[in-house]
Parts: C-alpha cells; structure tokens; sequence
C-alpha cells in the first residue's frame, strides 16, 4: 500500500532531522529543539496549530508547497514557523 503525502513528508523531516516520525502519538516529529507537525490539507491547518501550540519548543507546521502561503496568514502572530515539504524554513518560529 503506497504510503499517504502526510506520512512521506513526516518520513523525509524526521530523517533530515535525525530523529523518529510517531504516526501514532501527539506531534509528528520531535526534536531536542523544535516540534514539526505535519499537515496536507487546508482543513487540518487549525488542528495542526492547536497540536504544537502547547509546546515550549520551537513550534513548527510543516505544509506542501500549495499551503505555505494560507499557513504563513493562519500562524501569523501565534509564534508558530512554517516550513515547506522539505524542511526548508519559510517563516521562522518564534517563543
């Protein structure tokens, strides 16, 4: 079964990022300095936001190219980063 856009992108962060993609817990991907929560869909953008806006780490949603710029006017002002598919850092996290 061909794995699902969500679950490549979370794949190809949590290898960049040397650390383990969690399908099955909380935020997708986790680091000793950020958190990466990966969403495909315009209609999840809210429950992204909501899932790693709780975090003290950098906070981070991760979105394919065709959500970046909806993603960058949703996270405006919550401190919460954008990032493309590829983990480059469109917006930058902020505490």
């Amino acid at each position: 079964m061909a794995k699902s856009l969500h679950d490549q992108i979370a794949e190809k962060l949590a290898t960049k990022f040397n650390t383990e993609y969690k399908s099955d817990e909380g935020i997708d991907v986790v680091t000793n300095t950020r958190v990466i929560e990966v969403e495909t869909h315009k209609s999840t953008l809210d429950q992204g936001i909501d899932q790693v806006s709780r975090s003290s780490k950098a906070r981070y949603l991760a979105v394919p190219e065709s959500l970046v710029k909806e993603t960058i006017g949703k996270t405006e002002g919550t401190g919460i980063g954008v990032m493309s598919q590829t983990g480059r850092i469109v917006k930058k996290a902020r505490r």
